[in-house]
């Protein structure tokens, strides 16, 4: 029992170390590819919005993958987190140092988002399937719409706030709006790049990665499985999908403070519907569940139209095409059976060879 038990946790450290190994690598690869200037500038571009899309893509499948929840709403924690870490280092300005700044913003992101998430989530996770969908769909599109017609302002008398526009705000003549609507907010301080943009992700893999294999990960897969048999032994359902739905939750809002500190000007029209699709077909093809999977699908989708912008009315053809594979591979019968048989022949290759040894 005790060594069955040591087997399983060892196991689990090295596949989680191999996952921290890949981050790492893939990093280690593309500054080398900089340095030696064997990256394009459009590329180059693309780092940052690919460490956004990978912690936005695993902070989801915690709640579609291990809690077994449908989530349409993750470009709105994506929103939250965003616009009042850029309102914060606009507000602070100088006074603070850059980097101090930049943790503090990727903390009042994080917060603000899993306030939000718990908020939200008190409520509506007494739902179930498509009712849960629809509920967090409304939710990324009330955030959006809000956002869209709220104006903050500040002069000597402190902060001023308006839902028509910036003359309902009543400043000082030398007052100073920072969130203008439909137009966002502009002056963000691009502390973004790539190196902070890995760190963020490894910090979300160990959140993860951590959790599912803890005691919570294990109650929140068990309510996944099977509601009444987990209910039945105890299990606070309520508080297990809420821990998973708040977490997922900060850190989407810490993937939207990476986005909003890479832009010189943030608006609401990226945190839309199409995002949050774009983000659970992310999820749905690496493998519902599969946290590492997840990160493959994000950066493959997102660099893809890129390496064939060339190939122009073809483009999208060759993506599509690549969907289509993609699904096929994660989810038809005849290739999971095919992966399983050649996991199997792998792991009696390796027994034989420690036998041998």
């Amino acid at each position: 029992m005790k060594k069955d038990l040591f087997k399983n946790m060892s196991k689990t450290t090295k596949n989680n170390a191999i996952t921290y190994s890949i981050v790492v690598a893939v990093y280690l690869i593309v500054q080398l590819f900089v340095m030696t200037g064997s990256i394009s500038s459009l590329m180059k571009g693309l780092l940052v919005p690919l460490c956004v899309y990978v912690i936005a893509a695993i902070s989801l499948n915690l709640v579609v993958g291990i809690s077994g929840e449908l989530s349409l709403g993750h470009a709105g924690f994506m929103c939250v987190g965003a616009y009042s870490s850029s309102f914060f280092s606009v507000l602070v300005g100088d006074a603070m140092p850059e980097g101090i700044r930049f943790a503090f913003a990727i903390l009042v992101g994080a917060l603000v988002a899993a306030v939000f998430g718990i908020l939200i989530g008190i409520p509506v996770l007494k739902l179930r399937g498509d009712y849960l969908a629809i509920v967090t769909l409304a939710f990324g599109e009330i955030i959006k719409n809000l956002m869209n017609v709220v104006y903050v302002g500040r002069d000597s008398k402190g902060l001023h706030f308006s839902v028509t526009d910036t003359a309902g705000l009543n400043m000082e003549a030398d007052g100073q709006v920072i969130v203008k609507g439909a137009l966002g907010i502009t002056g963000t301080p691009k502390d973004s790049n790539f190196t902070v943009g890995v760190i963020l992700i490894l910090i979300a893999l160990f959140v993860i990665l951590n959790l599912i294999n803890s005691r919570s990960g294990r109650a929140i897969m068990a309510i996944r499985d099977n509601r009444i048999a987990a209910e039945s032994v105890g299990i606070n359902i309520t508080k297990y999908k809420l821990m998973a739905f708040s977490i997922s939750a900060a850190l989407a809002g810490v993937a939207g403070v990476l986005y909003a500190h890479n832009l010189a000007t943030l608006t609401v029209k990226k945190f839309d519907y199409n995002t949050s699709i774009l983000i659970l077909v992310f999820v749905v093809l690496g493998g519902i569940g599969n946290i590492r999977g997840s990160m493959i699908a994000a950066v493959l989708l997102t660099v893809l139209p890129e390496l064939l912008r060339g190939l122009s009315d073809y483009r999208m053809l060759i993506y599509a095409i690549v969907l289509i594979a993609m699904m096929l591979f994660n989810w038809a019968p005849v290739a999971i059976n095919w992966r399983a048989k050649l996991k199997e022949k792998f792991q009696n290759k390796n027994k034989s060879v420690k036998e041998a040894e």
